[in-house]
């Protein structure tokens, strides 16, 4: 990992330097992943079979691209008291704090004497990506899939890479069923989502896609955004730790090697801290605790490429500069942490004091682990069942209140130049 002390000359360009490391706008990656929409656009299925073949070494037909209703019932069947148990548990904090996220229907009467209001309606056909790759995601499934069926979408369709053998991993598979999807793919990568936003001649098109993926996945999207709605870009892992004087080493770094576990190599972690000692004492608990993990290669691998270790003069510098990274997780291990986190206004998801590591959140807590990385934080907030209903506005007004309105629609009218608008209000009050 980097070590970068405030005191350092070169402190602000390396600065720069870590804000720009991310891999959502490498046009390398942006080149590579249009070619893939287009073949996806020109040739539909066939498509994607050889595209399967050449990134996840499955020979398929067109016809085994859908999962079977016999594969769900064989996961089902596999599924041991431990994934059950765990999956039924998550599921309730997840779909209980899905609830609180939903949006009601509303009216009021305007100064007018019109009804106006908003009303929210499920997506009707809403496509869902659960990555693949060396460790299948299960936790992904119920973070995605549940809020879509607690916000009433009757077609969720998931697509997820397979393995060579053309299997999905079957406690996925069980994971993705529990949580309500409706139709399952084995297609991977970016042109999962290039066959959720166009269409083939085994998926039809949806409304909008959700879920996190590798830098290519996270590309598709953005490319296919207005032909499709899309919920957020959220691609390879970050964590973040904020620490003072108080925070204890050991978690710190288990945290920060919790993150760069998945394996693109394109994870970025942080630590952010006041102390000097805090700091070298986490950069010795890395190099303990790295050796006793099983995925420790790939550890190593994102943390040489995107792992800082940062210091930095007071708590007020260390919020500014979160702020800055607007990092998908990040864990405020100071005191007062709650008092601290106000101030922390662009990170994907935030976990207070020394007990809430984000793993809780990755699995357990609740709110939706697909979050914003990037830099996406400032723009974007995290996967949320709202991001589930489409908003529709609704106007009702009668006689007298078009009555009331006339004067100042007239005015617009004569003001814009558009007759007809005034006209098609005033017709209906004319005597």
């Amino acid at each position: 990992m980097r070590v970068l002390r405030d005191s350092d000359r070169d402190f602000e360009s390396q600065i720069e330097r870590l804000l720009s490391a991310s891999s959502l706008f490498d046009p390398e990656i942006e080149a590579r992943t249009r070619a893939i929409i287009e073949a996806v656009r020109e040739r539909g299925d066939a498509a994607l079979v050889e595209l399967t073949a050449r990134f996840d070494g499955a020979e398929l037909r067109p016809e085994q691209l859908a999962v079977t209703r016999a594969e769900l019932m064989a996961a089902s069947l596999q599924a041991g008291p431990e994934l059950r148990t765990a999956v039924f548990a998550a599921s309730k904090n997840i779909a209980a704090f899905a609830r609180r996220s939903l949006r009601r229907n509303w009216r009021l009467r305007n100064r007018h004497g019109a009804l106006v209001g908003e009303k929210f309606d499920p997506f009707q056909r809403v496509g869902i990506y659960i990555p693949g790759g060396r460790a299948p995601l299960v936790s992904t499934a119920l973070m995605t899939v549940t809020l879509a069926q607690v916000a009433g979408c009757p077609e969720i369709v998931v697509c997820t890479p397979c393995g060579r053998d053309g299997a999905i991993n079957p406690a996925l598979l069980f994971a993705t069923r529990v949580a309500g999807a409706t139709e399952i793919y084995r297609v991977g990568g970016a042109q999962a989502i290039a066959a959720l936003a166009l269409g083939t001649a085994t998926i039809r098109p949806v409304q909008k896609i959700f879920g996190p993926g590798n830098a290519y996945v996270v590309a598709a999207k953005r490319l296919l955004f207005g032909r499709v709605a899309v919920d957020l870009l959220p691609g390879p892992s970050e964590v973040l730790v904020l620490a003072d004087e108080t925070a204890n080493p050991r978690f710190a770094a288990a945290d920060l090697l919790a993150q760069a576990e998945h394996g693109s190599g394109h994870e970025r972690v942080w630590l952010v801290t006041t102390s000097p000692r805090v700091l070298r004492a986490v950069e010795r608990e890395i190099r303990r605790q790295l050796p006793q993990l099983e995925r420790r290669e790939f550890i190593e691998r994102a943390l040489e490429n995107n792992g800082w270790l940062i210091q930095v003069k007071s708590l007020a510098d260390a919020v500014a500069l979160v702020n800055r990274i607007a990092p998908e997780h990040c864990e405020v291990m100071t005191r007062r942490a709650r008092a601290v986190a106000e101030g922390i206004r662009t990170a994907g998801a935030v976990f207070l004091g020394p007990w809430s590591p984000t793993v809780l959140g990755d699995y357990v807590a609740g709110p939706s682990h697909t979050l914003p990385t990037g830099g996406a934080g400032a723009s974007f907030a995290g996967l949320t069942a709202d991001q589930f209903q489409r908003r529709t506005s609704v106007v009702e007004y009668s006689r007298a209140a078009v009555r009331k309105a006339l004067p100042a629609v007239e005015a617009f009218a004569r003001l814009e130049g558009l007759g007809a608008h005034g006209r098609s209000a005033a017709i209906r009050v004319a005597r």
